[in-house]
């Protein structure tokens, strides 16, 4: 690839205490916890909202949160599910139930209606918000960041801060400063195909719901018929968020990858017309679904696996399986290992439906703890990652790597973000039981019965 030497003398911003870089949920949760805290935060979200997969991206449904017996999602999250159902911003079926005990229940909620809230709680908590930014450069020395370089509508900005946190999903505050990286496709295997989610409407649920024709069954059918271009036996499948409107989980975009953009771009034009075939479907085979129209497809591609960064410690199946807990855990989970097919061949789909039944599920009131350490970059001083670019394997990653657990690493990034900056603490140094005292002071749910003033390693 030839080259072009570019230089420039930009602004140069100074005063923050932490800059967090992707205003997802891990990202959201980080800024708005720190700024709680005292900390003087800019939050640099690359669309225009907050909320990432949940609403830009129109993943609408929050994972498992409950074990069967008890919520295992407390703190900020819990904060934000609660909220939302006192104002009627979840799906018109929810309860309390979903999210408080049910075993391996989504929780369908309206995009909007987190977009309004997750603006009002960064506007309390003081978090100066920047949309359309993105991180495009930093300076940073060996475990060391200094200062990044911010693009948006009005240019190039240097923004010196003492504490970052990575939440792009991409790790792509971690690979500017040279923190350690994993890549699929180069260091493990392919990824994950990834999926552009979709709102749709017309739907009579009642009607669907009382017809009896599972939607999976559904879509086997019309792959044998022939129906789509791509005969994907694999369907998440459409959820109620409305009273005649759901969103669709489906149409799988194979071989995606994340970090290259004619892939992305490639990827969403697929996307696209795999929902126009979706529509089709559902009008043929779903009752209650004839009069059903396309509102609109997401304008953020849904990866479930790209870049990951190499950690203080790598969260493994052998943990998952063990049901382990940490004493310095920030977070417990129970959502199951969601590997999807890797293609459309019988062979992958039966693999997918094997490991998730056989392998990769634990049973009502079980749980693992997901350690601090995955949070931090190996060696790392002022930097943490949280959300997708976790250090975990490939199987880990496929159950954590969604929104209800992302917001539980953020509340950590960012609440030990500012215990570093009061102590002089580095992230790979951090004392872990005084995070734990602190996150419980935040209302996460932390049953471990002992905590250590060092990370597992």
């Amino acid at each position: 690839m030839q080259t072009f030497e570019f230089k420039r003398t930009i602004p140069r911003e100074a005063g923050y205490d932490l800059v967090v870089a992707g205003g997802g949920p891990a990202g959201t949760a980080a800024a708005i916890c720190a700024a709680r805290l005292g900390a003087r935060v800019l939050l640099a979200e690359a669309t225009g909202c907050l909320g990432g997969m949940g609403t830009s991206g129109l993943v609408t449904a929050f994972d498992p949160m409950a074990d069967g017996q008890r919520m295992l999602v407390g703190g900020f999250m819990r904060e934000v599910v609660e909220a939302m159902q006192t104002r009627g911003f979840l799906g018109p079926q929810v309860t309390p139930e979903f999210y408080n005990r049910r075993y391996h229940c989504w929780t369908p909620f309206q995009a909007e209606g987190l977009k309004l809230l997750l603006d009002e709680l960064a506007v309390a908590a003081g978090v100066e918000v920047r949309f359309g930014t993105r991180v495009v450069a930093a300076e940073a020395a060996p475990g060391v960041v200094r200062g990044v370089v911010l693009y948006n509508v009005e240019g190039l900005h240097f923004v010196e801060a003492r504490a970052f946190v990575d939440a792009t999903g991409d790790a792509v505050l971690a690979d500017l400063c040279g923190a350690a990286c994993r890549q699929p496709g180069r260091d493990t295997a392919r990824p994950m195909p990834a999926t552009l989610c979709s709102l749709h409407a017309g739907i009579d649920w009642a009607r669907l719901g009382a017809s009896g024709v599972s939607q999976w069954k559904a879509i086997h059918q019309a792959v044998t018929d022939g129906h789509f271009t791509q005969p994907d036996l694999h369907l998440p499948g459409m959820s109620q968020v409305g009273h005649t409107i759901g969103y669709l989980n489906g149409g799988h975009v194979f071989n995606l990858d994340a970090l290259r953009c004619c892939s992305l771009s490639d990827g969403l034009m697929l996307g696209r017309r795999l929902a126009r075939e979706y529509v089709a479907f559902y009008r043929k085979y779903l009752p209650g679904c004839e009069a059903m129209e396309l509102v609109c497809t997401a304008n953020l591609m849904g990866v479930r696996e790209s870049r990951r960064i190499v950690g203080e410690y790598e969260l493994t199946l052998a943990d998952y399986l063990a049901r382990r807990q940490f004493p310095d855990q920030i977070g417990v989970f129970n959502k199951f290992v969601d590997i999807h097919p890797y293609d459309t061949s019988k062979e992958e789909f039966e693999r997918f439906n094997r490991e998730k039944d056989e392998t990769g599920r634990l049973g009502e009131g079980e749980c693992f703890g997901i350690p601090y350490g995955i949070l931090v970059p190996k060696g790392w001083r002022n930097l943490w990652v949280a959300g997708r670019c976790n250090s975990s394997d490939i199987p880990v990653h496929g159950s954590i790597r969604v929104m209800p657990a992302a917001s539980m690493m953020g509340q950590a990034a960012g609440t030990a973000a500012v215990q570093a900056l009061r102590t002089g603490q580095a992230a790979c140094e951090l004392d872990t039981a005084e995070l734990i005292t602190a996150l419980r002071r935040q209302g996460a749910y932390l049953p471990q019965e002992t905590s250590s003033r060092t990370m597992t390693r």
